[in-house]
């Protein structure tokens, strides 16, 4: 046997390079440390799903992408979420697209009223829906995945039970959406973040807000509002993003990784633990001394959906400027919760 000039066989060396070069090329991939983002606090239930989805990232990439969860603000403010992720602040954002009203069209029409019964099947239902716009209105990042929260109501310092009552009070909604609506009942829009709500609310500057059960507890609503609306009446789209020059600079087998974690199986799977933690939020709310749980009664109901139907109309006129026609738009989105079972 032919062998090397120091001594090896030619032909174990040959066959110890054929090996090295078959070997999965995550194998040989440059480490990759993902700065994650979460503006919610450290303790809320999205966080251990996100961490979650990232440790499985990890094993799927033989530990060639790790991650670093930032809750709680730590790298930048509620409302600017999906910038940070566009310019690299964070290599991943959980984005709230209502939170900047106008920019995002299509997916505003997700947090229109009477439209998801869960949040789970929701939440594959809404990433179904809007994984093909989200490539042209989220072209600045790379879309991962869409889900919502279990459906929220309305939380006030007095009962609401018309949509006449919305008249002269001031409202935080919580999306650009909900807040077109309380403009149109003649409420006013206060504007806050989540972690600053309570404050807003404390403070009298707003007489109620739009919110889950679960977070009212979590944010500590409950210490400044007593009465609950008790109706399914909208859900907050949110949009798990990446920052392209992060994944673009991954190995082809890296990003195949990324890509198979950005999928409605995974919206759903994140988005499940979150459902559960607010809809157990009802009978923690219940079980308080000094609130009022109500329900609506079918003509109350009705009063709701006759007064809240423009809205669609009015969110029809932006998804036509964005050049997309808000009937197919609408149709799909309800199509997809038919099929997902998450619809009303």
């Amino acid at each position: 046997m032919k062998t090397s000039r120091i001594g090896f066989p030619a032909a174990l060396l040959a066959l110890a390079a054929a090996l090295t070069t078959a070997l999965p090329a995550h194998a040989q991939d440059k480490p990759v440390n993902l700065k994650m983002s979460s503006w919610v606090p450290a303790q809320h239930p999205l966080n251990p799903s996100l961490q979650a989805w990232a440790d499985d990232i990890k094993k799927a990439s033989n530990s060639s992408i790790t991650a670093t969860l930032f809750p709680s603000e730590q790298l930048g403010k509620a409302f600017d979420h999906y910038d940070m992720a566009r310019d690299g602040i964070a290599d991943l954002a959980y984005i709230n697209p209502g939170y900047q009203p106008g920019r995002f069209p299509i997916m505003a029409g997700a947090s229109l009223p009477f439209l998801f019964a869960n949040g789970k099947s929701g939440s594959a239902a809404i990433d179904e829906w809007y994984r093909p716009y989200a490539a042209k209105e989220m072209k600045d990042i790379k879309f991962c995945f869409a889900f919502v929260h279990d459906p929220g109501t309305f939380h006030a310092r007095k009962k609401i039970t018309l949509p006449t009552d919305i008249k002269g009070m001031k409202i935080r909604p919580a999306t650009s959406t909900i807040g077109q609506m309380v403009t149109a009942l003649g409420g006013t829009n206060v504007q806050a973040s989540a972690p600053e709500s309570r404050d807003m609310l404390e403070r009298g500057v707003a007489d109620a807000i739009t919110f889950p059960w679960g977070s009212i507890g979590l944010f500590g609503i409950d210490k400044v509002v007593s009465f609950h609306m008790d109706v399914p009446l909208y859900v907050t789209p949110f949009v798990w993003g990446m920052n392209k020059d992060k994944y673009e600079s991954m190995s082809a087998a890296q990003k195949k990784v990324i890509d198979d974690h950005c999928t409605s199986e995974w919206a759903e799977r994140v988005a499940a633990p979150w459902a559960d933690f607010e809809f157990a939020g009802h009978a923690k709310i219940a079980a308080q001394a000094g609130h009022e749980i109500y329900k609506l009664t079918p003509e109350q109901l009705d009063a709701w959906r006759k007064a809240t139907a423009p809205g669609e109309v009015q969110w029809g006129e932006a998804v036509k400027k964005a050049g997309q026609d808000p009937k197919a738009v609408m149709d799909g989105l309800k199509a997809s919760l038919a099929k997902n079972k998450a619809a009303l």
